[in-house]
């Protein structure tokens, strides 16, 4: 390959070096080869000052189909690779074109694009003042394989950004791009900054807008969210992902970071998920510590906040059916059996779902995700159903949900040990009476280290043995005894004095 063109500078610096040095020292100082300090020699000159050569060394190995065969493929599809363009003339010609006439190729289509290409398109940076605009986007976060108590943790981010002093908020979001997650984020974006910009701009989100026109289809959610705040709502064109520039570009910088971060504590598990927000909120910290300064400028112009907080949530209805269970958005959720028949009000958060009965709140669960594959989804607690399996403890061979009882996978292992090696029977009293002893004896976790080592042993569970083991005994009162002195014995603490000087007194 050729090397980089030598310079007036580096000819300047070989000449003067060259008065009172040798020709190989000289040309080691000004950075040039041997090769061309001889040629300087023989011609002294600057190289601005020589012509450069535009004619061809050599005939155009591409003379003949350039415009038969090259330029007609270009017409009708532009994007076309050099090396997609040079497998098809050597399939059409072969022997004609060796791999070695793919850099010369790559010369004739730059400049045919140059000079007769489409047009493409141009980018206009973006003078932005403080306060005017605030943007909204989603991330997804699987690129970095973050993992909870060793458990893979599916999650995307919600990203806030400030245009002008690039200030920014983010919120770890277990489901998808929904509306709750949108609000719930946007809001806690403006309270933590202390005000609203004058314009909130996102992408298409499906959480934002109808997505049904070319128009400005906001949803009567999203606008009464933007409303409550006083900004306006913009978006970017549909597919032009760079017009949010000022986030994504965030994304990237952002997730580089965390990468980092990860690098140098040394693994990517997590205790739990507080452990993992904290890291991820001490990294956005960090970074708009850097851009201090020009927030405290962009403070000063946000507009004030409502005196309150909107809705982040959704509500639905779920009745409670006889299998003790209700259905929301396509996510099938348990419920204790006292609630049975009655039809809840439920309020849709991102992360939880709050039940209401009367205006009673009744229960709180974790929000499910409907399952890419078949499009539902199951949240089960299984302390929901002890009582009623313990009565019928044979249903739980065939349960529709049975896999989703167990709270962790140990226990599940189990049942397939106990399902293989037992009668139905007593495989179902067994696993009923393990989870018995889980919900009601707090032992879930121990319980299940357990297990595993007698799985690993080939060891089928006594439910009874493990009951001694675990389950809290009561403990003994201890018999006390309480004398109690006569009550002459309180005189003693009087002091001896007292009774003269209040005979004194009287008199």
């Amino acid at each position: 390959m050729p090397s980089a063109r030598i310079t007036d500078q580096q000819v300047s610096l070989y000449m003067n070096a060259r008065k009172k040095n040798s020709q190989v020292l000289a040309a080691a100082k000004a950075g040039i080869s041997e090769r061309s300090a001889r040629r300087i020699d023989s011609a002294p000159s600057l190289p601005s000052q020589n012509p450069r050569r535009y004619w061809r060394s050599r005939v155009d190995p591409f003379l003949k189909v350039w415009d038969s065969e090259v330029i007609p493929l270009l017409k009708s599809a532009p994007n076309l690779m050099a090396i997609t363009l040079l497998r098809k003339l050597q399939d059409d010609h072969p022997d004609d074109f060796p791999d070695g006439t793919l850099r010369t190729l790559q010369r004739h289509i730059r400049q045919w694009r140059a000079i007769e290409g489409p047009a493409k398109e141009v980018f206009f940076p973006q003078d932005h003042a403080p306060g005017h605009r605030g943007l909204s986007d989603f991330t997804s976060m699987a690129e970095l394989h973050i993992t909870i108590a060793s458990v893979p943790f599916a999650h995307i981010l919600y990203h806030f950004v400030l245009a002008f002093s690039r200030w920014e908020h983010v919120e770890i979001v277990e489901g998808g791009e929904s509306f709750e997650a949108l609000s719930k984020g946007l809001q806690n974006a403006l309270w933590q900054a202390g005000g609203s910009p004058q314009e909130h701009r996102t992408d298409s989100l499906s959480a934002a807008f109808k997505n049904l026109t070319e128009e400005e289809d906001f949803t009567a959610r999203y606008t009464a969210l933007i409303d409550h705040y006083g900004m306006a709502a913009s978006r970017n064109n549909r597919g032009v992902s760079h017009e949010n520039g000022s986030v994504e570009s965030s994304h990237r910088y952002l997730k580089e970071a965390l990468e980092q971060a990860l690098l140098l504590r040394g693994h990517r598990d997590f205790e739990d998920r507080a452990a993992y927000e904290g890291f991820v909120r001490e990294s956005v910290m960090r970074r708009n510590r850097r851009n201090a300064a020009a927030f405290q400028i962009e403070r000063a112009q946000l507009k004030d906040l409502p005196q309150r907080r909107t809705t982040d949530f959704v509500e639905e209805e779920g009745r409670v059916t006889r299998s003790s269970t209700f259905t929301v958005c396509g996510v099938l959720y348990s419920a204790p059996s006292r609630l049975i028949g009655q039809r809840l009000k439920v309020r849709l958060y991102s992360d939880r779902l709050d039940c209401y009965l009367s205006g009673a709140l009744v229960l709180s669960l974790a929000r499910g995700k409907r399952s890419p594959v078949n499009g539902r989804g199951r949240v089960i607690d299984y302390r929901h159903f002890i009582e009623a399996l313990k009565r019928k403890p044979q249903a739980f061979k065939g349960l529709v949900f049975r896999d989703a009882l167990f709270p962790r996978e140990a226990y599940r292992r189990t049942w397939e040990q106990l399902d293989a090696n037992l009668t139905q029977r007593l495989a179902c009293h067994a696993i009923v009476g393990l989870l018995e002893m889980a919900a009601n004896d707090g032992v879930e976790a121990v319980l299940a280290v357990r297990l595993e080592a007698l799985l690993a042993a080939g060891v089928l569970p006594d439910v009874k043995r493990l009951r001694e083991e675990f389950a809290p005994r009561k403990t003994e009162v201890p018999h006390v005894t309480v004398e109690i002195p006569p009550p002459s014995v309180y005189d003693a603490l009087l002091p001896s004095a007292q009774a003269p000087e209040q005979e004194e007194v009287l008199a």
